[in-house]
């Protein structure tokens, strides 16, 4: 690829060209990553798949069932911190380094300079941050129904549904944000020693620099994440592997290998 084809982002390469064959071959390649070593999948998915169903059940024995939707649709805002252990199993696979568990829950502290300790800790305050607004929202819709917080029924009403269109809406801009802040910088905080802003301003770039292609792909992961959590959150146990195997793949095409 010529430089042409690249953006340079302070110590980073960022490709300008990426295509909808990039986000086929991804697929691919997550889904052979998964298959080669499904049980590290299995594992990091069973963690939200089990905190789904605990929710779902809980908020039910609670009587708050209404609430289930605004915290599930905000569940998948952890998914790309949940997949920092399956990039690394990726990089590995690409690398031929061994599997080792140790090692690759260890991923999950980063490089040792707690760079993506920091990148996890803006997750969690863009997830608290939903919880808020998506508490306002309810509060705001569940007063002009009038219906109480334990019934459904708020669901089926005009302003039920307004407030599923309404926080629907705002959902989806939080996660596009944090979409396009993580989808580069956490495999990159990963393989390189790196600071947090720059693997931020990276993964920024990556989509400014291709908005058609990263919008299908956010597209992709929101639609498949949606489908997989709809049997209790079963669906999970293979389309989290499958997208976390995949991004790495993306990351790999999107940003140039650094030199030796």
């Amino acid at each position: 690829m010529s430089m042409t084809e690249h953006a340079q982002i302070a110590p980073v390469e960022i490709a300008r060209d990426l295509s909808e064959k990039d986000l086929r071959a991804a697929l691919a390649a997550g889904w052979r990553d998964f298959k080669a070593y499904p049980a590290f999948g299995l594992f990091f998915a069973a963690f939200y798949v089990v905190g789904g169903i605990a929710l779902y059940f809980g908020l039910f024995a609670r009587g708050e069932a209404a609430w289930f939707i605004p915290i599930a649709a905000g569940f998948p805002l952890f998914a790309p911190f949940a997949a920092v252990g399956l990039y690394e199993v990726s990089r590995r696979r690409e690398a031929g380094e061994p599997m080792e568990w140790g090692a690759i829950l260890g991923a999950m502290r980063g490089r040792g300079d707690e760079q993506l300790l920091v990148m996890g800790v803006v997750v969690l305050i863009i997830f608290g941050f939903w919880i808020i607004l998506a508490r306002g929202i309810f509060a705001i819709f569940m007063a002009q129904s009038g219906i109480g917080t334990e019934s459904l029924a708020l669901l089926a009403s005009f302003p039920g549904v307004m407030m599923l269109l309404i926080g629907s809406a705002a959902g989806a801009l939080m996660a596009m944000a944090l979409f396009a802040i993580t989808v580069v910088s956490l495999p990159m905080l990963l393989e390189r020693d790196i600071d947090f802003m720059t693997a931020m301003i990276a993964s920024l770039e990556t989509v400014r620099l291709n908005p058609q292609i990263m919008l299908k792909w956010a597209a992709v992961i929101a639609a498949t994440l949606f489908v997989a959590m709809v049997p209790l959150f079963l669906g999970l146990f293979i389309a989290l592997p499958v997208l976390g195997h995949a991004t790495w793949h993306i990351y790999r095409r999107a940003v140039a290998t650094p030199e030796a």
